[in-house]
């Protein structure tokens, strides 16, 4: 169907008559108008000249949303949306008013791009973040992790029925299982639910705290967005290369402001222990297992570990 726009154009024409007349036969045969026709005999011939342009633009936009192309491809003239009318009796007359309502394609990526806003990535991939979560894929792509997925959804679970916990998750696991996945599909669900999440990749998030000293401002947003979003998940720690600084001033500060007040997820390759022993470590310093215990203490009381195991599966198809 030609969009209003263009009939508009052609009623500037000599054949204006012969044109309306034969968009008003149409119209009349269309099954949508005669249903309304159904139910308000008050539209006669006349108000349908009357309110030509508005019953056009329904039973155009109604004809393309029957066979939708996608959201991406909508024709109609404001895309994701679609024209309703309110008919109102006067007096024995009718009055008919169109308005464009969002169709349940566009509530979705309205609600999706809500979602999204609450969530914030450092260095991460925003493209693994944003291609969406399967369930059905999280729990069927390897049987072996299923305590671990059950583990999660439970917590997911438990989350939105009681709130916030000041306890988190410690995914621990070899290469390629799924933690990052797995705990970006736990922040994206809570988020749905309202709550504001970040999620920082440690090694490149350290790298580049070292650059980021000569700017205070940056470093000081960005330790404060970390101290206050509900969900926080430091993805990899353990494959950073630490120096006393980022451990004692930025992940000391932040873990210890977050402590019994917000939870706070991790994945690694590392247990517990072995942590431990990472953050004992700095490349300045050397080893000083008193300072790694010390930020253990804001870790290890505070987190449910999570062990997943499973095969590697970046590389598959």
């Amino acid at each position: 169907m030609e969009s209003l726009g263009e009939l508009l154009q052609s009623m500037k024409s000599p054949a204006l008559r012969q044109r309306t007349e034969r968009i008003t036969e149409d119209l009349l045969r269309n099954p949508l108008i005669q249903a309304l026709r159904s139910e308000y005999p008050e539209i006669d011939d006349r108000v349908i000249r009357l309110n030509l342009s508005k019953l056009y633009q329904y039973a155009g936009d109604q004809a393309h949303c029957r066979e939708c192309p996608g959201l991406e491809h909508c024709p109609n003239d404001f895309q994701g949306h679609f024209s309703k009318l309110d008919i109102q009796r006067m007096n024995g007359t009718v009055e008919i008013y169109e308005r464009k309502t969002p169709c349940s394609l566009q509530v979705a990526k309205t609600n999706e791009d809500k979602i999204k806003k609450r969530i914030r990535s450092f260095y991460v991939d925003e493209h693994a973040l944003n291609e969406g979560y399967d369930n059905m894929e999280i729990m069927a792509k390897d049987r072996l992790r299923a305590p671990a997925v059950h583990q999660v959804f439970k917590y997911i679970k438990d989350t939105k029925e009681n709130g916030l916990s000041p306890r988190g998750l410690y995914l621990t696991g070899s290469f390629g299982t799924g933690k990052t996945y797995l705990m970006g599909y736990l922040m994206h669900e809570l988020a749905k639910a309202g709550h504001s999440g970040v999620i920082v990749y440690m090694p490149d998030f350290v790298e580049d705290l070292k650059t980021m000293m000569q700017d205070g401002q940056k470093l000081k947003d960005m330790v404060e967005t970390m101290k206050h979003c509900d969900l926080l998940i430091f993805d990899d720690i353990g494959a950073e290369n630490l120096n006393p600084w980022v451990r004692d001033h930025v992940l000391g500060s932040i873990l210890n402001f977050r402590m019994n007040r917000l939870p706070t997820f991790y994945t690694s390759n590392y247990p517990l222990d072995g942590l431990e022993q990472h953050l004992s470590f700095t490349s300045k310093d050397g080893e000083e297992m008193h300072k790694g215990q010390r930020l253990m203490n804001r870790i290890a009381p505070f987190v449910d570990v999570v062990h997943l195991f499973g095969e590697n599966q970046r590389g598959k198809f």
